[in-house]
Order: structure tokens, then C-alpha cells, then sequence
């Protein structure tokens, strides 16, 4: 099937057509005939499937049909990250602007009062954040109730970052009579009860589940111990030459300290997390496409809905807690039929992490060594002794392995005294710290006789 065939109009065709596409993906195929006809949808898609366009081409056809009635819009697209919200905002400009539609992104993180005077001159579909709306509709700088499509994109991602409550207080906002579009890349009881109260007579629609990668992912897993993860990143990005990574944390403390590491090493890296401005991410990512940073240090949240092409390398430094997470994080390369390397960093105590993913995909992810790095891996001749390596501990001899012994244990028992003494200090303290919290310097002086 091609576009032509899908019945949209001849603008919108020359506009999938200047972004390069000749023929819909699977997600755009069943999709866009089910809204043109009039019914709400609830699809199972990931990111990287074209979900994106299955709902912007047909929303702007039938808004397109005619003409708005005021500056408020007719039709709302909710997601969860800033980073999503002008990726998405981007792609649905591209077709608005050839059939004299006007989309607005607002987000949080920046200034509003730009915001409100773009929606002061009019908007036709509106791309959004939960939060950041429903501040502009309390300061009553934009109305929801003449909206005529809703549609919630990575609602699970949604879910996840706690948006709930906001989500009900929009569908208090918006009419009950309209298009709702629900796209989701898990299907759990939560979207499941989302979708039963917002839904009328859906069509479901699914494809690429989300236990599949992508073909063109090369995965590979390095078992290594936790305090040895920086020293084998950093020689697998030296040694390999990586030009262009985007590496996965678990917490934002994590990705700076990594970042920070890295960088003493010469390797030029940013962290990207929650915590920074919307411009400083704004402008990291714009240079990170260009080539400008070598290493992109994420987590989940930021780094959700990267549209990144030509990312060669992602490392999973952290592995997810939910195994849907890895397939989305790996999903960030491989794109657009080029292929990508997937590797993770898996310690002991993240095995079970590597179990439920395994179990997920329905496969082994192959393991590989690395000399020197790994736990599986041949010791150099010139380390002596590596704990919890089993190469290691056959050939090395019995006296080192008891220094090694005796030097443990003897630095268990300082950390014993360290927190002992902390603690005796913690019950002592009230008694010796004036109201300004500064320590009594008369508290706990023996009396001169």
C-alpha cells in the first residue's frame, strides 16, 4: 500500500513525501483508515514504529475539512516529556503548515509568557504536556472545552511518571463528546482501566509488540563487577573508537557522576536528566545529533522519545528495573534500517534485571568477554589476584588470597568502629549543639578541679 491509497489529500502526500517515506509503516497502515472513519482507537505501539504520523496525518486531514471555529484548539495531543512534546510537535507542524493549520508545543521548564502570546494568535492543534496545560488553562489563557480529538501518546509512559490526577483533571476540561486516540507501548491493567474510561467502542490495533527488538539491534551483554563498570566503558568507547554513545543510568547522581568520570578521562560527555534546565537540554541534544558530544549519559525519563538517527552505540551502564524499559532504551539505535550495537553492563546483583528481559524477548542475549574486564574473562599475567573472578582465583596463590583476606577484614572492622562512633556522636549530639545547630564549644568539658 502506498499513501495515495490511504485518502488523504494531495498536501499532505507531498509533505509524507518531502520527509523522505514512499510507503506507510505497519502502525500508519491500520491506523490511519480507523480515525479517517470516524472510530476511537486504543493502538500497542513503540517509538521508532511511525506512531506519530498514524495520528498526525489523519488529524489534520479531517481538521483541515474545515475551517476552526475561534483561537482555541480543536485538537490535543498529550505527552509525557518535553522532549517528546517537540519531537511530536515538530512532525505534525510539517503537515499543518500545508493545509493552513496552526499547531502550538508548550511544556514546562521554560518560560510561559511565550507560550501564552503563541496562543493568543490562534492554534488548531495543540501539543502538550499535562502539567504546563492545565497551568495555562487555570490562568484561563486557553479553553479545552471546543476540543474535538484527544489523543494521549505513551500514555504507559505517562502513567509511569505519575500524571494520573492531571489526566483526570483534563478529562474534566475537555467535552465528552469527541475523537479519543489512546497509543501505548505496553498494555497494562492501568492503560486497560485508562482506556475503558475514555474510550467509545475502540478499534485495538497492535504492532511491534513489546517484547521485539529490532532486527537490526546487535545485542550483547559484558558480565562485569559493579565497581569495574567505569573502567570497561571506558575502554570499550577508547579501544573501539565509539564516536557517538548514548549511555542509560538509573538516577540522575548516577549519570553526573559517570559524566564526570569520563570526562577526567578526556572523554567529552554531558549528563542529560530531569533536573536540567529545558534549554540546557534543549541545546545538549541539538549537539549530540551534530557530533559535537562524543557521550549523551541519560536516564529513562530524559532520554524518552529520542529521535536520534545514525546512533551507532547504546549502553545499558544501569540496567532497567522494568524489562519493557530495555527494549525501548536498545530502540534508540538500529532506526530507520541502520544498524546499531546494544551493549549492557551487567553485575551480580543486576542478574535477575537480565533474567526478566531475557524472559521478555524469548531469548538469550549473547554474552561476551572482555580480557581484564569481565568476571568471565582471562586475568592479565600481570594482576595477581582479581576477587570474584574465577579465572583469577584458581591461579592465584594461597598467600595472596589471604592478604587480600586479612586486608578485608581488617577494613570491615574500621567501617564498624566509623559507624559506631557515628552513632554514639548522633545520641550525644543534641545534648552539645547550641539552637543555631553550631557545636557547644563548653558541652562535654570535664570540670577544671
Amino acid at each position: 500500500m502506498s499513501f495515495d491509497q490511504l485518502g488523504l489529500r494531495i498536501e499532505l502526500q507531498k509533505a509524507v513525501k518531502t520527509k523522505g517515506y514512499t510507503t506507510p509503516t505497519p502502525i500508519q497502515t491500520q491506523a490511519i483508515p480507523v480515525i479517517l472513519d470516524g472510530r476511537d482507537i486504543l493502538a500497542r505501539a513503540q517509538t521508532g514504529t511511525g506512531k506519530t504520523d498514524a495520528f498526525a496525518l489523519p488529524l489534520v486531514e479531517i481538521l483541515s475539512r474545515e475551517n476552526g471555529k475561534g483561537r482555541f484548539p480543536r485538537a490535543l495531543v498529550l505527552v509525557p516529556t518535553r522532549e517528546l512534546a517537540l519531537q511530536v510537535g515538530e512532525s505534525i507542524k510539517a503537515y499543518t503548515r500545508r493545509v493552513s493549520l496552526r499547531c502550538t508545543v508548550v511544556y514546562g521548564g521554560v518560560r510561559i509568557n511565550p507560550q501564552i502570546n503563541r496562543l493568543r494568535r490562534g492554534v488548531d492543534v495543540l501539543v502538550a504536556t499535562p502539567g504546563r496545560l492545565l497551568d495555562l488553562a487555570d490562568r484561563r489563557y486557553l479553553k479545552l472545552s471546543r476540543i474535538e480529538f484527544l489523543v494521549f501518546d505513551e500514555a504507559d509512559r505517562m502513567l509511569d511518571l505519575g500524571f494520573s490526577e492531571e489526566i483526570s483533571e483534563i478529562l474534566d476540561l475537555v467535552p465528552v463528546d469527541r475523537r479519543t486516540m489512546l497509543f501505548s507501548a505496553t498494555y497494562t491493567r492501568q492503560i486497560r482501566d485508562l482506556a475503558g474510561r475514555m474510550l467509545q467502542d475502540p478499534e485495538y490495533i497492535e504492532v511491534t509488540p513489546d517484547h521485539t527488538a529490532a532486527e537490526s539491534v546487535v545485542q550483547k551483554v559484558h558480565l562485569v563487577g559493579r565497581s569495574s563498570k567505569r573502567a570497561l566503558l571506558i575502554h570499550l568507547i577508547t579501544r573501539g573508537h565509539w564516536r557517538r554513545v548514548l549511555v542509560f543510568a538509573r538516577t540522575k547522581h548516577g549519570a553526573n557522576k559517570l559524566t564526570e568520570k569520563l570526562a577526567a578521562k578526556g572523554i567529552n560527555a554531558v549528563a542529560l536528566h530531569g533536573n536540567k534546565s529545558q534549554s540546557f537540554r534543549t541545546r545538549t541534544l541539538e549537539a549530540f545529533k551534530n557530533g559535537e558530544i562524543r557521550i549523551l549519559v541519560a536516564t529513562d525519563v530524559a532520554a524518552r522519545g529520542l529521535d536520534i538517527s545514525d546512533l551507532p552505540h547504546v549502553v545499558n551502564y544501569d540496567m532497567p528495573g522494568a524489562p519493557e524499559d530495555y527494549v525501548h532504551r536498545i530502540g534508540r539505535t538500529g532506526r530507520a534500517g541502520v544498524s546499531g550495537i546494544a551493549v549492557s553492563l551487567v553485575s551480580d546483583d543486576e542478574k535477575p534485571y537480565l533474567q526478566a528481559i531475557e524472559k521478555l524477548l524469548k531469548q538469550k542475549i549473547p554474552v561476551e568477554k572482555v580480557d581484564g574486564y569481565t568476571v568471565d574473562s582471562d586475568v592479565p599475567d600481570f594482576v595477581l589476584f582479581r576477587p570474584n573472578s574465577p579465572s583469577s582465583e584458581k591461579k592465584a596463590d594461597q598467600d595472596i588470597k589471604e592478604i587480600v583476606d586479612r586486608r578485608n577484614a581488617a577494613k570491615q572492622r574500621s567501617q564498624a568502629r566509623k559507624a559506631k562512633a557515628t552513632g554514639s556522636r548522633k545520641r550525644s549530639g543534641p545534648e552539645s549543639k547550641s539552637r543555631s545547630g553550631r557545636k557547644n564549644p563548653k558541652a562535654g568539658r570535664k570540670k577544671q578541679s
